[in-house]
């Protein structure tokens, strides 16, 4: 990601990393998210990502409008309905930039890399 800053309202500036690392907390509050996942998965399996490197798993772009397209790389619980957490997750993290970063949100698209399965005790 790059640190390039985008302004929005007025003298409001906001870097990238601000808006990546809120998109991701809104994720991980999200029912049904374990975690973020890189998008470059190797040899087939999702791996999830510690706190620290959650942005590694956001994907962020604006257009020429400054409307962001935001990507999450997400890993999901077993038993959950995964069509209900897309479209919670995907609102949540709308809601979260345009009402606490006050930005535009054009997308944002859900990429399931993986299934989290507890295991038995």
């Amino acid at each position: 990601m790059a640190e390039e800053k985008k302004c929005v309202s007025g003298n409001l500036i906001i870097a990238d990393a601000v808006i990546v690392e809120l998109a991701g907390y809104a994720a991980l509050e999200s029912y049904g998210v374990v975690g973020m996942a890189a998008p470059n998965m190797q040899d087939g399996f999702a791996k999830l990502l510690p706190m620290r490197r959650l942005q590694r798993g956001i994907l962020l772009n604006f257009d020429e409008n400054d409307v962001a397209t935001v990507e999450l790389h997400v890993i999901i619980e077993n038993g959950t309905n995964l069509s209900a957490v897309s479209r919670n997750l995907a609102d949540r993290v709308r809601y979260t930039l345009e009402n606490f970063a006050q930005i535009g949100v054009a997308d944002v698209l859900i990429h399931v890399e993986g299934i989290h399965v507890k295991k038995s005790e």
